[in-house]
């Protein structure tokens, strides 16, 4: 099991009473958004509007607002692929949670099945 399901629980109650929450795209996910959603300028920063839960296999996913309201499509990114202010409240769970499950999914890759 790579996250704990009482804990996560508890971090999205906690994410989703501080919504919105501003969010930094790591450059990796903003190529891979610029090619999924050409005909949207994709920013560096952006809103995090809602917060849902995917289990193991996809973990802590965001709803980012990302081209208005108008956009035609959705954005839902892991949580491990956004950066975040160190100012922010929430800034030392979010980085505990992005290197815990990070790490887990490493050690998980090494194994063999």
């Amino acid at each position: 099991m790579i996250d704990d399901p009482d804990k996560t629980d508890i971090f999205i109650s906690k994410l989703k009473r501080a919504l919105p929450i501003d969010a930094g795209l790591t450059k990796e996910l903003q190529r891979f958004l610029a090619t999924k959603s050409p005909e949207i300028p994709i920013p560096t920063r952006c809103q995090m509007i809602d917060v849902l839960n995917l289990g193991d296999e996809g973990g802590i996913a965001c709803c980012l607002d990302i081209g208005g309201p108008d956009t035609t499509a959705a954005h839902i990114v892991s949580i491990t692929h956004l950066t975040f202010d160190r100012r922010s409240p929430l800034f030392r769970e979010i980085d505990a949670y992005q290197r815990r499950r990070i790490k887990k999914l490493k050690q998980q890759k090494g194994r063999s099945f």
